[in-house]
């Protein structure tokens, strides 16, 4: 099978498919729930709180950072990290729009 050719999808289509691409991972979702419950940056040891190591870690909060999920801003020998909340409430509206139009399924398929 080919590349996906992301050209014959809208703009909005792809960036709600980044988004998706980028929360896909268990560890990011966790990290984002994190920063969520948080709702304030944080500086702190993320290693300490989350439970995993740190190259795992820094791997992952990169990611969210290049998809605009999360921002990172230097503070001494440190980097807080918080949600991209601009980011965030536009990925909210574009999943609403285009996937909670979905109604309840019923379980007679199949």
């Amino acid at each position: 099978m080919g590349l996906t050719k992301t050209e014959h999808f809208t703009k909005e289509i792809n960036a709600v498919a980044a988004f998706a691409k980028a929360v896909g991972h268990p560890a990011r979702l966790v990290i984002i729930k994190y920063l969520l419950e948080r709702e304030t940056c944080v500086c702190g040891d993320l290693v300490k709180e989350i439970g995993l190591a740190q190259p795992t870690i820094s791997q992952h909060l990169k990611a969210l950072k290049e998809a605009g999920i999360i921002r990172g801003t230097v503070e001494g020998a440190s980097i807080c990290y918080c949600i991209n909340t601009d980011k965030w409430n536009m990925m909210n509206q574009e999943l609403r729009k285009h996937l909670i139009i979905i109604p309840n399924l019923k379980s007679d398929c199949c």
